[in-house]
């Protein structure tokens, strides 16, 4: 047992703390690189929306200069006409000086009268057959002071935008002043102009959905409509149709809107919302590799720590194995407080006691061993004196035999009266004895009676106990058979009710099915409950009847043991009725003895003597016989005796021999606890 040491392995605390405590670190990491991800993409995503609406907004405001410094140009020209009021030579001349006066009006300023009469520059390639059904004149007439109309393409197929108002050039004439601008420099303010890099943008009119300008050249002048098949035009055509405008998330996009002041013309701005977070993306997978990296870190650490901290519990762990195998000659010393301490001090404080016990246990075996040593001496001792004995006594008991032989013949060559008298005597001896055994039999037979009677009365108490305990029994499951008959009624009630209920829910149609429901469980349940009871009643009356049954054996035993009892009785009185004739009996032969005596002495002194020496030599045989057998006893017993302590010897030496398999000399093992 001692120094053996197991082949098992068995899994190491360290790994099973490394092993609870990584899935902790690991998701907290985790947690960390998804709240710094999400917090950092929420926090880009505000960033992106800023720069996006500070971006349209920037172009908002270039298209609006843009727009107003047009305008501001065509009203200086469209004050100069009103201010000269001209005749229509001057005012042709005017038309023919402001051509080119504006770069972005390529067909300069034209002039249409009510009376159906369009002017314009001599080199302007604009024409107009019917100038009241333009839109531009439409307009025009409703306002004083120019502004834009909406965009349409001129007959050279080019998208222009007309600024139109009223002329007041002092003729009774109605006239509207009206200049084109073309649509390709707020095409480049809105594609060119974005501020955010990879954003998009597009201008589009609100009151109809036109787009006026967009990067894709073939979505100029359509329509938005809010089943396109692009899912983000679609989103923002739905969002003009709320006439919604707020920044906002669209199918993976930020978009801003941004009217344009004197217009309906609103700036929509949008940018993927890939592009914002690839700067997220990138920060997630450099917040992932630190994260690895940190596990590996605190992997470390923690391997480091918890072998620093679990170390004396290997210590502690050897000590116990060598335990374990019989060795109890450790000594733990033990410097620290903490719980592995308390283990420590724990386990010296058993090893004491397992080395005392021990000790006292091995010092015990070898006085035990020493004792049964002695014991077996003194039993063969006493084995081989109590053979001599038996020896002697056997010897003893023939000499005896034959004294006996020798003074019987004596007796019977006294005289011929001797010889009947003590043939008379030996025969009123052999009815004496013969009447004494009687006696005794008779003694043993009364006794024998008198307790097989007590045994019939405790019979007769204890079957009586029995039925009175059939009885209660009986009792119980009569009132269990009641309870049972109660709950079956119950059952059969409640499976009226839940069949009133289904009729009552049936009635009540649609809004009584989910009662109906209920009532039809409640229903199966009292079936069931009924079925149940039915059940429990019949194995009760089943226990009924067995009990019955039992009662019944019962009571007839009872009734045999009674009648038993009286024979006993009888018997018992029979026996004393014996007795007594029995012991009359030999007082009339111990009489009849006296008579014989008083003859045999008055017959002769010398058969008198001679039946003394034999009656001696009987009692000298019975006795030496007697001896005999006590001897033999005698012998048996220290036979007993040296065989029980040869096997306490063999025990000891096994207590002994388990006992050294154990080291209790003292060793010292030191550990920093």
């Amino acid at each position: 047992m001692a120094n053996t040491k197991s082949s098992e392995k068995h899994a190491k605390i360290k790994n099973k703390l490394i092993a609870l405590l990584m899935p902790v670190v690991l998701l907290q990491v985790i947690l960390l690189v998804v709240i710094s991800g999400y917090i950092s993409s929420q926090s880009l995503k505000k960033m992106a929306t800023a720069q996006l609406d500070s971006s349209i907004s920037n172009q908002g405001d270039n298209i609006e200069s843009w727009l107003q410094k047009n305008l501001e140009n065509f009203s200086t020209a469209k004050q100069v006409i009103e201010t000269q009021k001209p005749d229509d030579e001057a005012l042709q001349s005017l038309l023919d000086a402001f051509y080119g006066y504006n770069t972005y009006c390529t067909d300069g300023f034209y002039i249409a009268s009510e009376s159906g009469k369009f002017m314009k520059a001599s080199e302007s390639s604009k024409t107009v057959s019917n100038p009241k059904d333009e839109e531009w004149y439409k307009q025009g007439i409703t306002r004083v002071r120019l502004n834009y109309g909406g965009a349409y393409k001129n007959a050279n197929g080019d998208s222009v935008i007309s600024a139109s108002g009223i002329l007041n050039d002092g003729s009774d004439e109605l006239k509207v002043f009206a200049a084109d601008v073309t649509l390709d420099q707020i095409s480049i303010i809105v594609n060119s102009g974005v501020k955010m890099d990879q954003a998009t943008s597009f201008l589009i009119d609100s009151f109809d959905g036109t787009i006026l300008a967009h990067r894709d050249a073939s979505r100029i002048f359509t329509v938005l409509k809010e089943d396109d098949s692009d899912k983000l035009m679609a989103g923002i055509a739905k969002k003009f149709a709320e006439r919604d405008y707020a920044t906002t998330e669209i199918e993976g996009y930020q978009v801003a809107f941004r009217n344009i002041a004197g217009t309906e013309w609103y700036l929509v701005s949008y940018i993927s919302n890939s592009v914002i977070l690839q700067d997220v993306n990138k920060l997630i997978q450099l917040l992932a590799i630190i994260g690895v990296i940190a596990i590996i870190i605190i992997v470390i650490l923690i391997n480091v720590l918890v072998s620093r901290v679990i170390a004396p519990i290997g210590n502690i762990t050897k000590h116990i194995s060598d335990m374990s195998a019989g060795d109890f000659t450790i000594k733990v010393k033990q410097e620290s407080n903490d719980e592995i301490g308390l283990m420590g001090r724990k386990v010296s404080e058993f090893v004491e006691s397992m080395r005392g016990m021990l000790s006292e246990i091995n010092n015990e075996s070898e006085r035990l061993k020493e004792q049964s040593d002695n014991s077996d001496r003194v039993s063969k001792d006493m084995f081989d004196a109590s053979r001599s004995q038996a020896d002697a006594m056997q010897n003893l008991n023939a000499t005896v035999d034959q004294l006996a032989i020798a003074v019987n013949e004596i007796a019977e060559n006294a005289t011929t009266l001797a010889m009947v008298v003590a043939d008379t005597r030996d025969n009123s001896n052999e009815a004496n004895v013969s009447m004494k055994e009687t006696v005794e039999i008779s003694k043993k037979g009364k006794a024998d009676m008198e307790q097989l009677s007590a045994a019939m009365e405790e019979i007769k108490s204890s079957n009586d106990q029995l039925v009175e305990s059939i009885n209660e029994v009986g009792k119980v499951s009569e009132e269990i058979t009641k309870i049972v008959s109660l709950i079956k009624d119950i059952a059969d009630e409640t499976n009226l009710l839940s069949l009133n209920a289904s009729i009552e829910a049936a009635r009540a149609g649609e809004a009584g099915k989910g009662f109906a429901v209920v009532a039809t469980e409640i229903g199966k349940l009292a079936q069931n409950s009924a079925s149940s009871a039915e059940n429990i009643s019949n194995l009760i009356n089943e226990v009924s009847r067995a009990i019955d049954s039992v009662v019944e054996q019962a009571q007839t035993s009872a009734e045999e043991i009674e009648q038993n009892s009286e024979r006993i009785g009888t018997a018992l009185e029979t026996f004393d009725q014996i007795y007594l004739n029995i012991e009359k009996s030999n007082e009339l032969i111990e009489l009849m003895l006296d008579n014989i005596q008083k003859v045999d002495d008055v017959a002769n002194n010398v058969a008198a003597i001679s039946e003394e020496q034999a009656a001696s030599a009987d009692e000298i045989l019975e006795t030496s016989q007697n001896m005999v057998e006590q001897a033999n006893s005698i012998s048996q017993s220290s036979q007993d005796v040296a065989d029980n302590s040869h096997e306490l010897a063999n025990t000891s030496q096994k207590l002994t021999d388990y006992v050294q398999k154990f080291k209790i000399d003292e060793e010292v093992s030191d550990y920093e606890g």
